[in-house]
């Protein structure tokens, strides 16, 4: 597995194969995020698999978290992988009866929709860092924008509350740039503006596009049409000074 010490905690990735239902091995990849006051405070776990659906995936992160509250104050990570091991198959059995009896509409409602809005500092990769962005939003089904203004770079996401926490767990964990000398290196300069959930006069982005901005009143504009005035001006002009 792959390990990444940071100063906000440690994420780390596991891949296990867990025997399904028909005897097919299904490969699991959990990705934990332990916080820095781990373990009195719950991890946060990713779950996916190329075997199981979206809904399979999400309900196998809900039984883990609420398994991980039983042992709050305590190391807990390997017994969260064992019992997954074993009660994988009944999660599935009893996912894929609500599913077929939910709308997947109602399950999108009842997580609400959130919106991320991140700064970065600089891509020295820019191309690479580009598809990078764009690839983890279209796995993730978040909309929104990269939009480049000046030095300015911001990413504004759209999308259900776990793909925007997942979403985030790459952008901090995985090499997405180069460092002044060409080596690989993580993204250190982000910063975290906005991470809130979507209100009914915000209009929803239908896709993801990387677009650049001639002027400021351009990028004002964007936020404007999607009902975002307040956002903008809130956490933009601070970034033009």
């Amino acid at each position: 597995f792959f390990y990444f010490p940071e100063t906000h905690g440690i994420s780390f990735r596991i891949q296990i194969s867990v025997k399904e239902l028909l005897d097919t091995d299904v490969l699991l990849k959990l990705l934990f995020h332990l916080p820095v006051n781990y373990p009195s405070t719950l991890p946060d776990i990713s779950v996916s698999s190329d075997q199981l659906t979206r809904t399979q995936c999400m309900d196998v992160k809900e039984k883990l978290l609420e398994q991980a509250k039983q042992h709050l104050s305590e190391p807990m990570v390997h017994d969260l992988i064992l019992w997954v091991q074993q009660h994988l198959k009944d999660i599935i059995k009893q996912s894929t009866t609500v599913c077929n009896e939910k709308t997947t509409l109602s399950k999108e409602t009842e997580d609400g929709i959130w919106m991320l809005l991140l700064h970065l500092d600089h891509m020295r990769a820019k191309a690479k860092y580009v598809k990078t962005v764009e690839k983890w939003a279209s796995s993730l089904r978040l909309t929104g924008r990269l939009m480049f203004m000046g030095k300015i770079i911001l990413i504004l996401l759209q999308g259900d509350r776990s793909s925007i926490k997942e979403y985030l767990i790459l952008q901090k964990t995985s090499k997405v740039d180069v460092d002044s000398s060409g080596k690989k290196c993580k993204e250190k300069m982000m910063r975290v503006l906005c991470e809130t959930e979507v209100e009914s006069q915000h209009k929803r982005f239908h896709t993801f596009e990387v677009k650049e901005y001639p002027a400021p009143e351009e990028l004002q504009k964007e936020f404007e049409t999607a009902g975002l005035t307040t956002l903008f001006s809130e956490f933009v002009p601070p970034l033009l000074k």
